[in-house]
């Protein structure tokens, strides 16, 4: 079938505009229907209808893939859709990521010149079997009820009954995916939101929906008074209480709605946003007139956290919106401006935090697939730091290690979290080639070192003070790090695999890597001669093991934490929490989890922040937005998910739930106790069961009660450890320590 539906393609006969959304129409006629099904995929984005109701429930289908390799493909069952008669379907197609304007360069045409749609429609009626084809000459072309529609800049759209145009379409020529195959997740609604507030400035009202997310508003022309209606979205208001869209550069991020004789509810099909604020003019408010929607890649929700301590029970319920505001068809970075990519480097540091809030295995398996078909058009085998890549390329001029490890981090997580080796047997030839690529590199250029890849990258991303300038001079410890990690979980992967060969030449490698990093970057005394908190942090965590050495690093980190404060950027914050409580520095830990001053998660909190921030100071404590320029544009977001990578911290510390084999098969907690978050519980849906844990402090104890599904080593804050079998426990008064 799927070859088949590769001979079917169409598309509109006109040249391309951007923004340009085609409607296909095709009738056909049954007296009975004992089975429909529609095969259905597009070089855009598509959505269909038959005789006026949406077929299925998946938003932006066929969903975001490297086109230039594959194809996504969606069968439906129309059994119950059918109807006696004279039956219509339609296919409204937009350009989405194939063809309209899309990533930070704000290029159209990035995959292919025009958008093209390709359908097959079976339908058994009992006494034969009728098929109609995208391509067998029944199919019009209606009239368009879009003038615009695309990503960035929204939808303008006009409510009207749509008459047939004198057009047809014709064959679709251009280049198609080699590879069509079935989807593995796709986007969906996940939840309605209501508008909480209302507030007139000037003539436009602003509506505030409580809480900063991916998604869209849905308009009910019933409560309209008035012909035209405008929304602008954004993530914060101005200190004036107007509508603060300067972060999102050159995305416009607003819908226009014509008011005409189709009177149904209006929902944009090829676009969403990010905000919490709207800006309505043209009519006026109504109670019903607006409805927002919540959207993300489906995923079933696996991790709950609560504490008494509001502030921090806050900023674990904004890690968790940064999940479900950027996990949406590919790991993005933020879902509001001109960008919303699927950045590797975002994706493996936030990946952990995300498999304990959501069962997110689908979809890193669908960004993995997406990894190793951009990876074959890389001319040096290497892992691009933007998935889907926009095309051919190499490795350029920055390095970009660290977001690339996503193809040995992510798999590696996966199959500790998730007890499968499927996706290490799956990525072990992508993983593989990346790491070649990095061997080659090592030793290269005038700042050459051996067994070290030397050279210009962005490091410890945003980390306050360092700029892209100083980073790319200072990036080593940083980058190679990585490649420590990479060798590391590869001959790792391939013992687990058996492949003898490749395990003694990663871990020789690994060992000759390792040398030459604390060579190159550690000084006797332990402290790092690329003197940041970011190089401490990557070498603790990656590459010094334990010993005098590692020790004294430690140490000298301690004392640059306690004389600077937190100062890390996107890398280093998810293992700083982590690193201090596994090293006797519980305390320390708890202490910067709980600043509220900048840079802290709770700092951004206290601005009313309802997901993590891109920059730790993207509000400056004057009220101010850090506008910083980047290469000609701002670059600030309230809705990033890297520095949400803490909720990690909430999950295998605070409550203290971790595997002690693949998949929980067997479990260990170790809850990290402070008096200052009151009382806490939360709870983890593991592949082996359901785990719970709670606890409260009173006075000089601390008392829990912990539910288990597997053989557990419980380890208590007093010091002992207990085996427990699955069940129920309580263990009251454990002294806690000062």
């Amino acid at each position: 079938m799927y070859e088949k539906l590769r001979t079917c393609f169409i598309q509109a006969a006109r040249p391309f505009r951007e923004g340009a959304v085609d409607v296909f129409q095709q009738t056909f006629s049954v007296q009975t229907v004992r089975k429909a099904t529609l095969v259905i995929t597009a070089l855009g984005v598509y959505e269909a209808e038959l005789n006026g109701q949406k077929i299925g429930d998946i938003l932006f289908a066929p969903g975001y893939t490297y086109y230039h390799r594959q194809l996504q493909v969606q069968t439906f069952d129309l059994t119950s859709l059918v109807k006696e008669g004279e039956n219509t379907l339609r296919v409204y197609l937009g350009q989405g990521w194939y063809c309209g304007r899309y990533t930070f360069d704000n290029k159209c045409q990035v995959y292919g010149e025009h958008s093209a749609v390709s359908w097959i429609l079976t339908v058994e009626t009992g006494q034969n079997t009728r098929i109609y084809e995208s391509s067998d000459g029944t199919v019009s072309i209606l009239e368009s009820p879009y003038s615009y529609a695309g990503f960035y800049d929204g939808e303008i759209y006009q409510a009207k009954a749509l008459g047939l145009t004198d057009h047809k379409p014709v064959p679709y020529t251009g280049r198609l995916p080699e590879i069509l195959e079935d989807g593995i997740v796709y986007t969906r609604i996940q939840e309605r939101v209501c508008v909480k507030n209302v507030s007139r400035q000037g003539d436009v009202t602003i509506l505030d929906f409580g809480q900063n997310f991916a998604g869209f508003v849905e308009i009910d022309p019933a409560y309209m008074h008035g012909e035209t209606l405008q929304l602008r979205h954004g993530e914060i208001l101005n200190q004036d209480g107007t509508l603060y869209t300067a972060n999102l550069r050159k995305a416009k991020a607003r819908i226009i709605y014509h008011k005409g004789n189709d009177t149904a509810k209006y929902r944009p099909r090829f676009t969403f946003m990010g905000f919490r604020y709207a800006e309505l003019s043209g009519v006026e408010y109504q109670e019903g007139l607006l409805t927002a929607y919540v959207i993300h890649s489906q995923m079933e929700r696996t991790g709950y956290f609560s504490c008494e301590n509001e502030k921090v029970a806050q900023l674990y319920r904004n890690q968790v919106w940064g999940q479900r505001s950027n996990y949406l068809e590919v790991p993005t970075d933020c879902p509001q401006r001109d960008e919303r990519m699927g950045y590797t480097g975002d994706g493996h540091v936030f990946a952990l935090t995300g498999a304990y809030n959501y069962d997110s295995e689908d979809f890193l398996a669908k960004f993995l697939r997406d990894i190793r078909y951009t990876q074959l058009d890389n001319k040096e085998g290497y892992v691009a730091p933007v998935v889907p890549a926009r095309g051919p390329e190499g490795v350029g001029f920055m390095s970009m290690l660290g977001w690339g490890n996503a193809v040995t981090i992510l798999p590696w997580m996966m199959w500790r979290q998730y007890g499968t080796m499927k996706h290490l047997l799956e990525q072990y030839e992508s993983m593989k080639k990346h790491v070649e690529c990095e061997i080659r590199h090592m030793g290269r250029g005038i700042m050459g070192k051996k067994d070290l890849w030397m050279g210009p990258s962005l490091g410890d991303w945003l980390a306050p003070g360092k700029d892209v300038r100083y980073m790319a001079m200072h990036n080593g410890p940083v980058s190679n790090a990585f490649i420590v990690n990479d060798l590391r979980i590869l001959s790792e992967t391939a013992k687990l695999l058996g492949k003898t060969q490749d395990e003694t030449r990663y871990r020789q490698q690994l060992e000759k890597t390792t040398n030459a990093y604390v060579r190159a970057f550690v000084k006797k005394d332990g402290s790092m001669k690329d003197d940041y908190q970011g190089a401490y942090i990557m070498a603790l965590q990656m590459v010094l093991s334990e010993g005098s050495l590692r020790d004294a690093c430690f140490e000298r980190l301690v004392r640059k934490l306690r004389a600077e404060g937190m100062q890390t950027g996107f890398f280093a914050t998810q293992h700083l929490l982590p690193l201090l409580a596994d090293n006797g520095q519980e305390r320390l830990a708890f202490d910067l989890l709980l600043n509220e001053k900048c840079p802290g998660w709770l700092y951004q909190v206290n601005c009313q922040a309802t997901t993590t921030w891109e920059r730790w100071d993207a509000l400056r404590p004057d009220g101010t937005v850090n506008e910083s320029n980047m290469n000609g544009d701002n670059m600030v977001s309230f809705n990033h998910y890297a520095f949400g990578s803490v909720g990690e911290f909430y999950y295998r510390y605070i409550l203290g739930i971790t595997p002690m084999e693949p998949g929980f098969a067997k479990i260990r907690i170790h809850p990290h106790v402070d008096r200052r978050l009151g009382s806490v519980e939360g709870s983890y849906q593991s592949r082996a069961g359901l785990i719970r844990v709670a606890w409260q402090t009173d006075r000089n104890t601390v008392s829990f009660r912990i539910s288990v599904p597997a053989e557990t080593l419980l380890a208590l804050p007093d010091g002992t450890e207990r085996t427990l079998a699955p069940g129920d426990y309580a263990f009251p008064e454990i002294p806690l320590g000062e």
